[in-house]
């Protein structure tokens, strides 16, 4: 296969050459005719917020999106205000209702601010809608087309972990800048000479927090229903401090372009992240997108000077003998990462840099964690430990542990 065929258009227009694709997506090679339900990758991340029209402008204004496209009751959509963004090859869609019977308000009022759904794009939704079905997923969309003037879109869902849903989409025979429904709609900071900033290029994966001994039903689900493999699995002391714990299993589609950590709470001394999440957000969702960016020390600097809070760690990390034994030669001096708290960690593919941001909604559940690869394709595991306890000096401050 030639995996320069592989790529998606959006993929290319984020600007990145193959190999800083391969690590940023992990992209494999594999034979997509001999899987039972293959994508093509990320297609969008739907957000319910209680105010889309606050929260789109807070992507563009601090994370530097752009918006491409908008439905709401100008555009015959009385149920909602829908703003599409996108930054490199990352698109996302929020949604506030304006109908007070709207079902997004029930949802709102039960998750806060969250993602309801993770969107993937497939080349045969139907392909992918009659394996999930055999193999007893929740179909919540039959496929179907929507058409207008742009040509056809293919869609379906299925049902995941809590309220989040999987829609399956097919828009290689459609041109507009979204669905159908949507109509395009430029950003108001190009208007004023302000172009956006791109700090991220692409969704290197979501993390799904869901129930204690719910996790392995997932990882089959993933497995059995969309063939997905196991990537990696993460337990015991190396994903624990002295106070909180949790499990995770990481778990990939066949290119390796989709990629889910699960995680699920473990017996510790006090309540885990996993636990306060699953309390605040009433149940099971998607808890951190982590976003690929090829500079993490501008976008870093770029986030902080528009406000946006992050994790803090202290200087001790930096200062660990064995931390820089581990680590060795990175592309900055290690000093650079401490003022900006980003952790950095080795694997026998390469390095990682990472950091992660305070919750970004009123209710302690949603982060974003930015993270720029140099051949690592893991998740930070050096990292498990310096972050957990972080998360729980930010729990202890809420008067929550």
């Amino acid at each position: 296969m030639n995996m320069e065929q592989t790529l998606t258009n959006e993929e290319r227009l984020a600007g990145l050459d193959l190999e800083q694709l391969r690590q940023l997506v992990g992209l494999v090679q594999y034979d997509s005719s001999t899987d039972p339900f293959p994508l093509i990758g990320w297609d969008a991340m739907v957000w319910v917020v209680g105010n889309a029209t606050q929260t789109a402008h807070f992507f563009q204004s601090a994370f530097g999106m752009e918006l491409i496209a908008y439905s709401g009751p100008s555009t015959g959509n009385g149920d909602h205000h829908a703003f599409v963004l996108k930054s490199g090859a990352v698109r996302f869609v929020v949604k506030g209702a304006v109908d007070p019977d709207s079902d997004l308000i029930d949802h709102h009022r039960k998750h806060g601010d969250g993602i309801i759904d993770i969107s993937l794009a497939v080349p045969d939704v139907d392909k992918c809608i009659a394996h999930a079905r055999a193999q007893g997923a929740t179909v919540l969309t039959e496929p179907h087309d929507v058409t207008d003037e742009y040509g056809t879109v293919r869609i379906g869902a299925i049902a995941t972990y809590g309220d989040t849903r999987h829609t399956l989409v097919d828009r290689s025979a459609y041109t507009g800048p979204h669905l159908p429904g949507f109509v395009e709609r430029n950003s108001s900071f190009q208007q004023r000479d302000r172009t956006p900033k791109r700090i991220f290029q692409a969704l290197d994966h979501i993390v799904g927090n869901v129930e204690l001994g719910k996790m392995d039903q997932w990882v089959d689900f993933y497995n059995r229903v969309m063939g997905f493999t196991n990537m990696a699995e993460f337990v015991g002391e190396d994903i624990a401090t002295d106070y909180s714990a949790l499990m995770s299993k990481v778990v990939a589609s066949g290119n390796h372009r989709v990629k889910f950590p699960l995680n699920e709470p473990a017996i510790a001394k006090k309540r885990s992240q996993i636990d306060e999440y699953l309390q605040y957000y009433n149940g099971p969702g998607a808890q951190h997108l982590a976003l690929a960016t090829n500079d993490i020390l501008t976008a870093v600097d770029t986030l902080a000077a528009e406000g946006i809070e992050f994790l803090v760690t202290p200087d001790s990390y930096y200062e660990d003998p064995e931390l820089r034994a581990r680590i060795g030669e990175v592309r900055v001096p290690i000093e650079e990462l401490q003022t900006r708290g980003i952790l950095v960690d080795r694997d026998e593919d390469g390095y990682l840099l990472q950091i992660f941001t305070r919750p970004l909604v009123d209710r302690p559940t949603v982060f974003f964690e930015l993270i720029e690869r140099h051949g690592s394709l893991g998740f930070g595991l050096g990292n498990f430990k310096a972050l957990f306890e972080a998360i729980e000096r930010e729990q202890a401050a809420r008067g929550n542990f």
